[in-house]
């Protein structure tokens, strides 16, 4: 893995604290606002820049282990104040972070490494996921982080919503909840010019038509889903509530480490057989978790925190994944869709020891030894495997900075 500059990912704070010193700096220009709280109740804030009825929305943080979103809404919204043509009939409002106790608890700010990433990690299950929670849960027990983003929804109506996410390794894509015609070509051409690769084959697109290399849309409810035991379902989240409004929403993926073998769409000979081995693996490591878990539970009684919750959660999704990768045909054949599936079966696991190590770490129980030398084991894996390489933060955040704007004038055109 290449040596790192100097980096660190804002937190919560500091984005608000920026985001307060640009309405205190244009006061007829910008406001920020509280617009709901979460679970814990910390301050959910919208920085609205520009007056216009035409609005986009941008939101940072909906995945707590992404925090390239938030360098990015920073840069957006200080670029959004300084170039006049960006606010021509159109205002800009950018939720600063969708799921501010998931920031608080996933603890990298600087990863030097995949391991460095992992052992600060933390992604809550998909019930407490602000975009993903309608998916798996009744309308009467959202969280209140889904009803803040859905309120801001409801009153802006933007024509564009933009989601900031990203990839621990990988490549960059984009989903889209209806196609935005003209987007393909600038965002290959700035992936191309940052050498940040495109994720030509993404196993969470899969199935998906695409209007140009790494460009997914969303299908409509009468097509199937690549892997029916997965309990969330991108049709059923806030990202198509913009709908109700004449609206759309893109999300923009970005990595911060970069790999190639997911922009490689020479055919597969024979994804098949490389599916059943991939599942065989995703098992036998999901099972080298579980074995941890079961000696330490008794010592854990008791615990039921959300670093706990969410490793548990993560290796109840693997036996049914695993069998939707046996017993489905392939729903991409391409190199790159069979090695980002790759990606994800070591991530799955991966995340749930990393986030169960730092329950062990914290009750300092004597399984924590074991689990960390086996989280150091596959992240070395994964890096060596994927040949990754760092994507310096200034090209994470002008790539997704870049595919945001061009999404926003294409969009446009189209509601125009």
């Amino acid at each position: 893995m290449s040596p790192l500059p100097e980096l660190r990912y804002p937190s919560v704070p500091e984005l608000v604290a920026h985001a307060e010193a640009l309405a205190a700096r244009e006061p007829g220009l910008c406001a920020l606002r509280q617009v709901g709280v979460s679970r814990a109740g910390r301050p959910l804030h919208l920085l609205s820049v520009g007056h216009a009825r035409r609005a986009v929305l941008v939101v940072a943080g909906a995945h707590a282990n992404e925090p390239t979103g938030g360098s990015t809404l920073r840069v957006l919204a200080e670029r959004v104040l300084e170039e006049r043509e960006l606010r021509s009939g159109t205002s800009w409002h950018f939720l600063l972070c969708a799921d501010p106790d998931g920031a608080s608890l996933h603890v990298t700010p600087a990863p030097r490494s995949l391991l460095d990433y992992h052992l600060g990690f933390y992604r809550p299950t998909g019930a407490e996921q602000p975009e993903w929670s309608p998916s798996v849960l009744p309308p009467d027990l959202l969280p209140p982080e889904t009803r803040a983003l859905t309120g801001v929804i409801d009153e802006l109506r933007p024509y564009l919503q933009v989601s900031l996410h990203g990839t621990d390794l990988g490549g960059s894509w984009v989903q889209l909840t209806k196609d935005v015609p003209g987007l393909a070509e600038p965002f290959a051409k700035s992936a191309a010019e940052l050498r940040i690769p495109v994720e030509t084959g993404a196993s969470d697109a899969a199935l998906w038509p695409a209007s140009g290399p790494g460009v997914h849309v969303m299908p409509g409810p009468e097509t199937g889903v690549a892997y029916p035991s997965m309990p969330d379902d991108a049709r059923h989240s806030t990202w198509y509530h913009a709908h109700r409004y004449g609206g759309l929403t893109a999300v923009v993926e970005v990595p911060m480490w970069a790999s190639d073998l997911v922009d490689d769409p020479a055919p597969h000979p024979a994804p098949a057989a490389a599916m059943r081995g991939l599942a065989a693996r995703l098992l036998r490591d999901a099972r080298e978790v579980e074995q941890v878990l079961a000696e330490a539970r008794p010592r854990l009684e008791g615990s039921d925190g959300p670093l706990l919750r969410a490793a548990r959660w993560a290796l109840e999704l693997i036996p049914g994944l695993a069998e939707d990768w046996i017993h489905t045909a392939p729903a991409g054949t391409t190199m790159a869709y069979v090695g980002s599936v790759d990606a994800f079966g070591r991530r799955l696991p991966l995340r749930a020891a990393a986030m169960l190590l730092r329950v062990l770490r914290e009750a300092d129980d004597r399984a924590a030894p074991r689990l960390e030398q086996l989280v150091a084991v596959w992240c070395d894996s994964f890096a060596q495997r994927f040949r990754a390489r760092w994507v310096p933060l200034e090209h994470q955040v002008e790539h997704q900075s870049r595919t945001v704007l061009a999404a926003a004038e294409q969009a446009r055109e189209q509601v125009a």
